[in-house]
């Protein structure tokens, strides 16, 4: 058996290649959308990708089976209880797959969604359970969030119940030995609790998953259903679209490079301009309105919590990175990027005119206004779990994954104050604002980390 997981840091987001060394059959698992890496691996061990598994319908990112069944002719399967607009397969509870040896058991496991499957892998028939890859379902140390559907005519409540069903009858009890394979890490918003590991047994979680401890269902429901983070606004988008048809990803296809007046031309006419450079290098000299979104972070998942998925984009990236920029973005469907500003650098640079900056304040300098400017907002951008450790009295608290839904509960004529962790989502917000009419913006250097720093006790 050939057995890859391939993990995507940016996304926290695992998917799998498995194939059958006797036959040459492969399966791939909850890819990603640019499929080159499953293409390689297929070249590489001779193998033809037969078969795309879906666990569920992805809400964090758009899948690439439909990329990967162009390119491979393979066929797009699901849990039996997915309706998708593409031709696909409907896999029953308990049906296996034969790749030769290796053997794939569906096992239907609703809770994070209502057509949630997880697959169990065997080596060969008559051996126990090698692993289990299970998709939200349950991670390393968490489970699926219930919550996600709420608004979608099933309650939070109802999938709760179904996940305790699933984690008790389906997935502990297989054998302790057996590898769990989940589909997300550390950082993801489809749980709470998850860890940086990408492996791990269901012995190890039967003794270290706070969700399958010994209690009730009705213990399970108002736990997993408690403390979970704001999801990016772009959850319910991609949710969608990964039931639909839609056009196909070039991976390959470099952005068409723009003059900066044609940039502030088609900005003009409603595109965002998106400057994934550093917040630092962006406050020093920026294309006026643009929105900061860093490529050392989570960037598309921070671009789904402040754009609109219809957006038109231009790229403003450091030579050489205008391609990783499109399809990171691509990554959560997000694929209207007409195009990137030719040779930043020179072009701000020769355009003062058309150039920006932004202010930012440390620490002392946000006392001062806060003692000093009677009607200062101070607005924190960071998640419930983040701002339980402590906050700056008075800030209004608004994750920046809901800041575009909630700009309407902020002044933007007010001077103005925003601050994260670090420094990196403040810029995030900060430049959003401003592109939102905000008149008087700043945002913290060092974040929440330099004000508890300063002000710890001596």
């Amino acid at each position: 058996m050939i057995f890859e997981q391939h993990y995507l840091d940016c996304l926290s987001q695992a998917s799998y290649f498995i194939g059958d060394e006797s036959t040459g059959r492969a399966v791939v698992v909850d890819p990603r959308r640019d499929i080159a890496p499953y293409l390689d691996s297929a070249s590489v061990h001779g193998m033809t990708i037969e078969l795309v598994l879906e666990t569920h319908f992805h809400a964090d990112f758009l899948s690439g089976h439909l990329e990967l069944a162009e390119a491979t002719g393979a066929t797009i399967a699901y849990g039996s209880k997915a309706e998708t607009e593409f031709a696909s397969r409907k896999l029953g509870h308990g049906e296996r797959i034969e790749l030769g040896e290796v053997v794939l058991e569906i096992r239907h496991t609703p809770g994070h969604t209502p057509e949630s499957i997880s697959i169990v892998v065997y080596e060969n028939a008559d051996s126990p359970a090698h692993a289990v890859l299970t998709g939200d379902t349950m991670f390393i140390g968490d489970v699926g969030r219930p919550d996600l559907l709420s608004s979608k005519g099933v309650t939070s409540e109802e999938l709760a119940s179904d996940l305790y069903d699933s984690l008790h009858t389906q997935l502990m009890t297989l054998p302790d030995e057996t590898i769990l394979y989940p589909g997300h890490g550390a950082g993801s918003s489809c749980g709470k609790n998850l860890s940086s590991d990408t492996s791990c047994t269901i012995g190890r979680q039967r003794e270290n998953n706070y969700a399958v401890a010994d209690m009730t269902k009705e213990q399970f429901i108002e736990v997993v259903t408690d403390g979970q983070t704001a999801p990016p606004g772009y959850f319910s988008y991609d949710a969608m679209l990964n039931r639909q048809n839609r056009p196909l990803l070039d991976e390959h296809a470099t952005p068409e490079t723009m003059s900066i007046a044609n940039v502030v031309a088609r900005q003009a006419d409603g595109a965002v301009v998106l400057d994934t450079r550093s917040p630092d290098e962006f406050a020093l000299g920026h294309i006026a309105g643009a929105i900061n979104i860093g490529l050392a972070g989570r960037y598309a998942e921070f671009a789904g919590g402040v754009l609109s998925p219809q957006a038109e984009i231009i790229l403003v990236t450091e030579e050489g990175y205008e391609l990783e920029a499109k399809v990171r973005l691509a990554r959560i469907g997000f694929d209207n990027v007409i195009g990137c500003l030719f040779e930043p650098s020179r072009s701000l640079s020769q355009n003062p005119d058309l150039v920006a900056r932004n202010s930012r304040v440390t620490v002392a300098q946000m006392r001062e206004a806060m003692d000093t400017v009677a009607d200062l907002q101070v607005v924190d951008v960071r998640q419930p779990g983040e701002t339980d450790g402590g906050v700056v009295d008075g800030a209004i608290l608004i994750p920046l994954t809901r800041l575009n839904e909630r700009l309407g509960e902020l002044d933007p004529v007010k001077p103005t104050i925003v601050y994260c962790a670090g420094g990196f989502r403040s810029s995030i917000a900060a430049s959003r604002m401003i592109g939102a009419g905000f008149t008087d913006i700043s945002d913290l250097l060092g974040g929440y980390g330099a004000w508890s720093a300063a002000h710890a006790p001596a």
